[in-house]
């Protein structure tokens, strides 16, 4: 996709890919044929600019085909670089803006208790994203209104645009600050999908505080001229690239 594009965000969108498979092909509830589906699980991408791998997972699910999926930021396509609730299938918030999707997800979840049929409501967050103090914010919010059908992955692979995390504004330990904001925190490899599993099924489980499970992962995860470099946060790969990399995530297999 992005290499189609010739732009857009490799390295943060592979760091998640296992996140994403676990969630939209077991622990959510959703209907490509009805995506409007009052009942269905919600999923917030607070780091909006890995959208790809949002896309490609919609796809994969039935959203739309192919066609649409290789339209990613091209004129008049519903795929743009970020998330767009209200052109896209299967997109439950607009986001982009960083810090902004969790205090989204947040309002997703107190108003699940007012709707008819309950519901749970998944965000993804990132490392760099956590620099923003409106996640703060939001993790307090959650905390207070006691917010247990919520569920954030914090996707900590470590890197931003910018380079390392913890030279640019260290926001590291994750995990207490987390617990200081009485989240009841869960820390796994992001990569292994039996520990997601085992993570989430504990989030859903616990009813007195919302979740979050801090996610070790890999930029670029996959692809070894990808892997940790933060140039690869916001590049899209030449077509040689790509040819290598999709090799290199053929000989890989099951990537966990």
């Amino acid at each position: 996709m992005t290499t189609e594009a010739k732009s857009g965000h490799p390295g943060g969108s592979l760091s998640a890919v296992e996140i994403l498979v676990c969630l939209y092909f077991d622990l959510m509830q959703v209907r490509p044929d009805n995506p409007r589906w009052p009942a269905r699980s919600r999923f917030v991408l607070s780091k909006g600019h890995a959208a790809p791998v949002l896309y490609a997972a919609l796809h994969e699910k039935g959203f739309f085909g192919e066609d649409v999926l290789m339209s990613l930021r091209k004129k008049g396509s519903v795929l743009q670089g970020h998330p767009d609730m209200t052109r896209t299938p299967g997109v439950d918030a607009s986001t982009g803006s960083l810090g902004q999707g969790l205090s989204f997800a947040c309002g997703l979840a107190l108003g699940a208790r007012l709707a008819p049929e309950a519901y749970r409501v998944w965000a993804l967050v990132g490392d760099g994203e956590s620099q923003e103090g409106q996640i703060w914010e939001a993790a307090m919010f959650a905390s207070h209104y006691r917010l247990h059908n919520l569920t954030v992955f914090h996707d900590m692979n470590g890197l931003q645009i910018d380079g390392a995390c913890e030279e640019v504004m260290n926001p590291y330990p994750l995990e207490d600050k987390w617990r200081a904001f009485g989240w009841n925190v869960l820390c796994i490899d992001g990569h292994d999908f039996e520990q997601i599993f085992e993570a989430a099924d504990i989030a859903m489980a616990h009813d007195k505080a919302p979740s979050v499970i801090v996610a070790r992962t890999v930029k670029g995860k996959g692809v070894s001229f990808m892997e940790n470099q933060a140039g690869w946060h916001g590049k899209a790969a030449t077509p040689a690239q790509l040819e290598e990399a999709l090799a290199e995530l053929d000989r890989g297999g099951d990537r966990a």
